[in-house]
């Protein structure tokens, strides 16, 4: 499952850094996002997170 996801680091993420949180969408034929999938960038081949993109969007609304 994880090939088939495309992840992107935060724009916030620097070369320099080395942790970064990468993220993915997976969705469904209509093209609507129906999960947020996230990883460490130190270790891609290891577990993700998966969470409602309601919970993503609660989550990066926080301050």
């Amino acid at each position: 499952m994880n090939a088939a996801l495309q992840w992107f680091k935060s724009s916030y993420s620097t070369e320099q850094g080395g942790d970064c949180l990468e993220v993915a969408h997976s969705g469904s034929r209509s093209g609507s996002v129906t999960a947020v999938h996230l990883r460490d960038s130190k270790n891609p081949a290891g577990h993700h997170l998966r969470v409602s993109p309601q919970a993503w969007a609660a989550f990066t609304a926080a301050q």
